[in-house]
């Protein structure tokens, strides 16, 4: 099994910045892509940053400019930098994780629980 466990959100006024974590454990060989993606209530869950395992970057359009993505490849971590908050980025933060596990070498795609970020005066 392969978990994911995120930290780093909360609530912060408009503006404010927040970093999120995400720690990918369990049976690797090694971790492909992490991403982060976002479900705000009564929406569709939504990309919001990947990062793979060449550096290769991808964003939303809604926050280039205002979020980071990066990874400590050798510890499976994955950082979301956000700058500039703003109320419509409130949602739930899920982090996602492709790669392969061992000792099969079969592939993984799992989940973070998520984490609840506000932005709110």
């Amino acid at each position: 099994q392969v978990q994911l466990v995120e930290s780093g959100g909360g609530l912060v006024q408009p503006g404010g910045s927040l970093r999120l974590s995400c720690t990918a454990s369990g049976s690797i060989v090694r971790v492909d892509t992490m991403a982060w993606y976002r479900q705000a209530p009564g929406k569709q869950r939504e990309l919001v940053a990947r990062v793979t395992s060449d550096g290769s970057l991808t964003y939303a359009d809604t926050v280039k400019g205002r979020f980071t993505i990066s990874r400590d490849s050798p510890e499976n971590t994955a950082y979301l930098q956000m700058n500039s908050l703003k109320p419509e980025d409130t949602a739930v933060y899920y982090c996602n994780a492709l790669g392969r596990r061992a000792p099969t070498y079969s592939r993984f795609d799992s989940w973070g629980q998520g984490t609840q970020v506000t932005v709110s005066s």
